[in-house]
């Protein structure tokens, strides 16, 4: 069974960093990606970042590509997402996500492509 395991949400203040962890269970080859998607309240789920576990490839949304690094931890299959001067707009639910990379994925974004997610995690900026 695949497990996606999110940890390390939050309530900080705006300006202040967050350091949220997806550890990975269960997948049988190691040709994924992790991606990091977000949901605050009436708006849709929205990717933020995303990695490869070979090669670390990495994407980012243009609105948060200043402020948070996505990086790999294959030792622990953990990806770190760290967000630092955070805020109140970064208010969401943070969820990971995994694609296998066993087909050409166009978009990284693209909620579609992932069929595992973990179970969501709050973060929260305060003003």
């Amino acid at each position: 069974e695949v497990q996606l395991v999110e940890s390390g949400g939050g309530l900080v203040q705006a300006g202040g960093s967050l350091r949220l962890s997806c550890t990975v269970s269960g997948f049988t080859t190691d040709d994924y990606a992790i991606g990091w998607f977000r949901q605050a309240p009436g708006k849709e789920r929205e990717g933020v970042s995303c990695i490869s576990r070979r090669g670390g490839r990495t994407y980012y949304a243009d609105s948060v590509k200043d402020h948070f690094t996505i990086s790999n931890d294959n030792a622990r299959n953990t990806v770190v997402l760290q967000m630092v001067a955070l805020k109140p707009e970064d208010t969401a639910v943070y969820y990971c996500a995994l694609v296998n990379l066993d087909h050409p994925v166009e978009k990284w974004n693209d909620e579609n492509e992932y069929r595992y997610w973990g179970q969501g995690t709050q973060v929260t900026v305060s003003s």
